[in-house]
């Protein structure tokens, strides 16, 4: 008898299990599939834009010096590689260095914000005020106590680039649920239990969102800097190209500034995806 009931046992734990397995792989599916719009998308339009800028300056006759064809930019970028290469590297070390500022200064000052109450009443007001002073005109300063190598440069960025760390961090570590906070204390957790237990990785989502606005502000940064007083740089080569009318150039620059932009901003969200797997998978559930 025993033989005969371990089959009819089974089958219902046999279907469940299928099923489950069923489900896993739809919702893999739908995962993949969502991934896939999200890069064929963009993708789509940036090639449509790209087609009928090259016939509408084809058909029109626009003169190369004003608006150049796709075709040409590329055929420019490709014989500039190696000095777009040089400067590129050159930016980049100013990008990473500001940016590592920020959050080297940007971190540990949204934690005394968020953890002393007078020292961010003494302080938020300014750094909000901060922002509202234009970076261009006080990059000139830093030329003049600093000089003209890579530290007035990598300050800009670091200048433009550290508040929405500090501003996101700081929410981020403010905004969780106080019944969070409550089953923390009921378990017995201390403050710094629950600060890197509980608040901290509550926290992350927020922190990774500043830190990717922070990074393609430090491009921005670095390249304000280089215009004012640089000799080196893809900000310096623009504004090279820009004075000898090489159109090319400067159109083969600004992509690789974005391009610069853009890789920079994806290996951000990477480690995001390494630090909270989570809430990104959570985030591509919602996606249709």
């Amino acid at each position: 008898m025993a033989e005969t009931e371990n089959p009819f046992a089974q089958s219902p734990a046999l279907s469940i299990a299928e099923l489950e397995a069923r489900m896993e792989g739809s919702r893999a599916q739908r995962e993949r599939h969502a991934r896939l719009r999200n890069i064929l998308y963009p993708f789509a339009v940036v090639i449509g834009l790209l087609v009928v800028w090259e016939v509408g300056t084809r058909v029109l006759g626009v003169p190369l010096f004003l608006l150049p064809p796709p075709s040409a930019i590329a055929v420019s970028f490709i014989a500039n590689s190696s000095l777009l290469l040089f400067h590129g590297w050159i930016t980049t070390a100013e990008i990473l260095l500001g940016f590592a500022l920020s959050i080297v200064i940007g971190i540990p000052l949204a934690l005394a914000i968020f953890l002393w109450p007078a020292f961010s009443r003494s302080i938020l007001p300014l750094l909000v005020s901060s922002q509202a002073m234009p970076k261009v005109a006080v990059a000139p300063l830093f030329l003049v106590w600093f000089g003209f190598g890579l530290l007035p440069k990598v300050l800009i960025a670091f200048l433009i680039a550290f508040f929405p760390v500090v501003i996101n961090t700081a929410v981020g570590l403010a905004s969780i649920e106080p019944e969070k906070i409550y089953l923390a204390r009921s378990m017995g957790f201390g403050a710094t239990a629950t600060f890197f237990k509980i608040r901290l990785p509550n926290a992350l989502p927020a922190i990774f969102g500043g830190l990717k606005i922070s990074i393609t502000l430090a491009v921005v940064g670095a390249v304000v800097g280089e215009f004012v007083g640089g000799d080196a740089g893809l900000g310096y080569l623009l504004m090279v190209a820009n004075g000898s009318m090489d159109t090319q150039l400067l159109f083969a620059g600004i992509v690789a500034l974005t391009v610069l932009g853009v890789a920079l901003f994806l290996l951000i969200e990477f480690a995001e995806r390494l630090a909270i797997p989570r809430h990104i998978i959570a985030g591509n559930k919602g996606n249709p």
